[in-house]
């Protein structure tokens, strides 16, 4: 896999911790980071909170400012405007990009299109971002299988809060993808600990990203 081929970094519906993920692993693999839609939070969006945690490593700007914390087809619309792929052209860059998505692969963006077409329009590479509950094997099952149906190369799946070995060996072994690690529940997530898991992750995203062709 070409160093400078893009990763989505997905998750299995809302606040999973797509973010601290996608921070963590732009650091680990000295890349850059995008959020292409970011929807509600403008005062403090979610490219700001990579910003201050992983300086100096380049955060580009989002492509769609939404006002509203919503479904991004609905927030667009209460802001009158539509949202395009062909509007959300990949920054410039000289470096592997991590692309962060907005809530899960089916959310709509606009009246035809999903996040899953967004997703295909920049890479076929993807992470997906798991978060322990009650329901979470059947979400992270499901996406996982979506993504394998669309042509998606999964180079593993990340998860977050305390660690449950029972829910990450069965969805391991139902799915076949690389276990990549469990990002322990942080009250505060501060640079040193988007630092410390890092370091401890940077050896198995480096070697899922080399060994994938």
């Amino acid at each position: 896999m070409d160093k400078k081929t893009p990763i989505f970094v997905t998750g299995i519906g809302t606040d999973v911790g797509k973010t601290i993920a996608s921070a963590i692993i732009t650091k680990a693999l000295d890349a850059e980071y995008w959020k292409p839609i970011q929807a509600g939070d403008l005062n403090n969006t979610d490219s700001m909170k990579v910003r201050s945690w992983i300086t100096p490593n380049l955060v580009h700007a989002e492509a769609y400012q939404l006002n509203t914390p919503a479904s991004p087809h609905y927030a667009a619309e209460i802001d009158n405007i539509e949202i395009l792929l062909n509007k959300a052209q990949l920054p410039e860059s000289n470096k592997l990009l991590i692309i962060e998505g907005a809530g899960g692969i089916m959310v709509p963006i606009n009246q035809t299109e999903l996040l899953v077409d967004a997703m295909a329009t920049f890479t076929k590479s993807c992470i997906v971002v798991s978060r322990h509950y009650l329901g979470s094997i059947n979400h992270t099952l499901l996406t996982i299988e979506i993504l394998k149906s669309k042509g998606f190369k999964v180079l593993g799946v990340l998860f977050n809060g305390d660690k449950n070995e029972a829910t990450e060996k069965i969805i391991v072994q139902q799915t076949g993808v690389t276990h990549l690690g469990t990002i322990p529940w942080c009250t505060e997530i501060t640079q040193a600990f988007i630092q410390e898991q890092a370091t401890r992750l940077k050896a198995i995203l480096t070697h899922v990203v080399n060994q994938t062709t």
